[in-house]
Parts: structure tokens; C-alpha cells; sequence
């Protein structure tokens, strides 16, 4: 019997300011600063101590919640979530609930079958928890996230395959940069994953009970931690179990996913007004003024791309998925005369090798766009060969300099002298006679490793034209 998944997505972000959601407490890196340093009154619980909303945190949540075409609602209240909370002093978590700041958004995402609209439910502000870690028998808490202001992303339980949440999940990191209310720096938790999973008969429109898989941090862990899921569900109804309803750990080293505790329903949680706080009104002209500054997002920069630089649409994906990526091709292509495509070329293969080679980030890059553009228009004018290009790009990324003087250092200048290519054609032809014979007989896809030959005895400097009619010339030569 077939089965179908059933999946919905939570995402955790931490927004970006300056400042925690309810206290005046500086916002810090959680993994490189010094543990229980950024903490008041306010985000350590203390009797009396009374929340302040952070009008930043709510512009940031409004701003996502427009990008998403959401509704923003006027008036929106927030919540006491009670649970025990050990890295949350108060013990209890200030939320919202039954009126979230957005509701009813969309997302578009790229899947096998085409475009797919994936269907938000909420958007809401509330507080992060602090650190919990562990050493032999002892555990430590470190408070400095504990009231750092957080949105909550809940879709409703639209997607099909592990490979449909992660492309969810990697969209939407994508907004959130785009718009900069979020690093997108998942290894350091800024960024976080619950994926709800249930599996029913295919064809059924029955739901059965799921299990939420928390605070997965890497679209890896996301995907592997659904895809075990779906298996495990799945082999426990074919055998006539039931599946309980609970939330679970992923266990990343050996891909399987471990319970943690009974799943809660909101009643549960025993949700009511924060008697602190006042009801959250916002002023229409404010919302507004937010929707005119939204910066232009990745589905529109794609269109653009596709438009304006006549790049294929999964090319101009790539370059806007991250939106430094898609600043820095905009650069190299605005200071080069060579084709949008030959740079495109060049940034999503030699110049992304070389990052990938050496772990850097497009944000680690010095090197300036328009020497870049200069080393695209110096093959294009023929002035060097591409292996040549190759080895000049790894100089400027490793070291920086001029990509002329370069050139002119190395002795990488592209050389067009027949007679110069032709002593280089025939020593490759002299040296391999089992290739010429192959070719000879047929297998004319040899030119090209021929070339290939060529262009690694005169280290990159032979003009691949030339080189080629001459190959193609003493070839048929020894045809006769």
C-alpha cells in the first residue's frame, strides 16, 4: 500500500536589532560572547520587572509579513505561553497566539512538477530562549538569547517531499537576507527548522497524527530528518501500529530521528493575554510606509535577470539566491562588455570552484568587480586563453593585484603565431599516434582533447582557434 506525506514548516529567525524584544539588553553573537553578560532584570525574570516592545522588532515582523503577502492585522495581542522553559527564567514564553501580527501569505517555490504556492498560516513575534549546553554530568545556561526577538513562519501543511520543505526553507532564508531582518547563518542557530510529518494512504484526505521534529539548523538536517520520518511512519502503519503524536530530536550523525517528549496541542500550553502588555495597534500609514521601502525580492531580481541580462531562469536563480551573489554579478556585469552570459559564466563556475577550494563566502570576496570584468573582457579580446584566465582569477582571489600586470608577469599573454603553434601541433600529434589513429578512424571527438594537449605544452598561451585549424589541417595530413 502507497502512503503520502503530509508536511508543515515552522521557522525560528532571530531578527536583526540592536536590542532584545521586551528589555534594553544588547543583542550579541551567542557563541562568541561571554556567557550571562547581556541580561537584566526584564530577560532574566526577576519579580517585577515589566516587557517594553522593540518598535524595531515589530517593523522587521511587519516588513516579512508584507514580503509574504500577508495580512497585516491592525491589532494583534500578545500571549503567555506557559511551559517550563529552563533556559526561559520566567517560565513561560511571551508569544502571540490567537491574533498573530500576520496571517494568510504565500511563498512560491521551484519543484520538479514546476511552481508551486505554498500556503502561510501565521507570522508572529515573540521571545527566543537562552543557551542550554551540557558537560559530563553537569548542564550550563547562558541567558544572553534569552527575550532576543524572534519570528515565528507557519505554513500550513501544504508540502509533499522532503525536497519541497527544504526548497521552502531555502527560499524564505533567502527573503529573510534579502530584506535583512535575518543573517541567515544557520550554523549559528539564528535560523531554525521544525518540520510537522504525518503520512496517510495516497488518495485519503484523512489527517493522522504527526510528530514535529525541533530545531533542525541545516537544510541537510532538514531533508534527512523528514525523509526518516516518512519511512518510520510508513513502516509502522504497513505493519497495522499506530503512529503517537509526539516531538522529536534529529540525531544528524546517525540520520534517525529520537523521541523528546508527548506532543502538545495548544491547549496545553494554557495560552492567554499578557496582562504587561497592551494590545499591539499599528497605525495604517505606518504599515504603509514599510510596504514602500521593501526592497526588491528574489523572485522579482529573478524575472530582471532573466529580462534584462537574457540569462536562462535557472542561471539567474543561482546568482539571486544569494543576494551578495546577485550584487556582485550585477558589478561584474555593469564593468565588463562581454556577454551577461560569459559572466555568469564565469562567477558560477572558475570564480565559485575557487571559493568552494578555499571555504570562503561571497562576503569573504576582496576582489573588486571591475578588475574581475577586466580578466572576462581580456579572453574575450583574446588578449589571454581560458586556462590562463584561470590561473590570473586564483592569483587575484588568493592575493589581489592587476590582472594585466599579472598577465604580463607570468608570461600568460595569448599567442597567435602560426609558426609558434604549429611546432606545438606537431610535437602532440608526433607524441600521441594512437589518438591520431583513433581519430583517423572516426572518432573525431579527439580534437578537442587534442587542443586540450596543445594548450597544456604552450601553458595556455595558444590561441584555441588557430590551434584548432591547425590540428584539424595536420590531421588530415596524415590522412593521406
Amino acid at each position: 500500500m502507497n502512503y503520502e506525506p503530509i508536511i508543515g514548516l515552522e521557522v525560528h529567525a532571530e531578527l536583526l536589532t540592536r536590542s532584545k524584544m521586551f528589555c534594553g539588553c544588547e543583542v550579541v553573537d551567542s557563541i562568541t560572547a561571554k556567557p550571562n553578560r547581556y541580561i537584566c532584570p526584564v530577560c532574566t525574570g526577576q519579580p517585577g520587572a515589566l516587557p517594553v516592545l522593540n518598535r524595531k522588532a515589530i517593523e522587521l515582523a511587519v516588513r516579512v509579513g508584507l514580503a509574504l503577502g500577508c495580512e497585516i492585522h491592525a491589532e494583534s495581542i500578545f500571549a503567555r505561553k506557559n511551559y517550563f522553559y529552563p533556559d526561559l527564567p520566567k517560565g513561560y514564553q511571551i508569544s502571540q497566539y490567537d491574533q498573530p501580527l500576520a496571517t494568510d501569505g504565500k511563498l512560491l517555490i521551484e519543484t520538479e512538477a514546476g511552481i508551486k504556492e505554498i500556503r502561510i498560516r501565521r507570522v508572529h513575534l515573540e521571545e527566543d530562549t537562552g543557551k542550554l549546553s551540557h558537560a559530563d554530568a553537569h548542564s550550563f545556561i547562558d541567558y544572553n538569547r534569552s527575550g532576543v526577538p524572534l519570528l515565528e513562519i507557519v505554513t500550513e501543511p501544504g508540502l509533499r517531499s522532503p525536497d519541497e520543505a527544504k526548497a521552502y526553507a531555502s527560499a524564505l532564508r533567502a527573503i529573510l537576507r534579502y530584506l535583512d531582518v535575518n543573517s541567515g547563518d544557520m550554523e549559528k542557530g539564528v535560523i531554525r527548522f521544525e518540520a510537522n510529518v504525518s503520512v496517510r494512504k495516497t488518495g485519503s484526505d484523512q489527517l493522522n497524527p504527526r510528530t514535529e521534529i525541533k530545531n533542525l539548523n541545516s537544510f541537510r538536517a532538514l531533508a534527512q530528518g523528514i525523509e526518516y520520518e516518512i519511512a518510520r511512519q510508513t513502516e509502522i502503519y504497513s505493519r497495522g501500529g499506530i503512529v503517537e503524536q509526539e516531538t522529536l530530536g534529529f540525531n544528524e550523525a546517525a540520520g534517525k530521528t529520537y523521541s523528546q517528549r508527548g506532543k502538545e496541542d495548544a491547549h496545553d500550553y494554557r495560552y492567554f493575554p499578557e496582562p504587561d502588555l497592551p494590545p499591539l495597534v499599528l497605525d495604517a500609514d505606518w504599515i504603509h510606509s514599510i510596504r514602500t521601502q521593501l526592497p526588491e525580492l528574489p523572485d522579482a531580481k529573478t524575472k530582471r535577470f532573466i529580462s534584462d541580462f537574457n540569462l536562462t531562469p535557472s542561471d539567474a536563480r543561482f546568482l539571486t539566491s544569494d543576494l551578495s551573489l546577485a550584487h556582485y554579478f550585477e558589478r561584474v556585469a555593469a564593468s565588463s562588455k562581454s556577454p551577461a552570459k560569459t559572466v555568469h559564466s564565469w562567477i558560477a563556475g572558475e570564480f565559485m570552484r575557487n571559493l568552494n577550494d578555499s571555504g570562503a563566502s561571497i562576503g569573504d570576496v576582496t576582489l573588486a568587480p571591475e578588475s574581475f570584468a577586466q580578466l572576462i573582457d581580456m579572453v574575450t579580446d583574446k588578449i589571454i586563453g581560458g586556462n590562463a584566465a584561470k590561473i590570473v582569477l586564483t592569483e587575484l582571489l588568493q592575493n589581489g593585484g592587476d590582472p594585466a600586470q599579472i598577465v604580463k608577469e607570468k608570461g600568460l599573454a595569448q599567442v597567435s603565431d602560426e609558426s609558434f603553434i604549429q611546432e606545438a601541433v606537431t610535437k602532440v600529434l608526433n607524441d600521441n599516434p594512437s589518438e591520431v589513429e583513433k581519430y583517423l578512424a572516426g572518432k573525431e571527438t579527439l580534437l578537442q582533447w587534442f587542443v586540450g594537449q596543445v594548450a597544456r605544452a604552450t601553458k595556455g598561451k595558444a590561441d584555441p582557434n588557430v590551434t584548432r585549424d591547425a590540428l584539424v589541417k595536420g590531421l588530415e595530413e596524415r590522412r593521406k
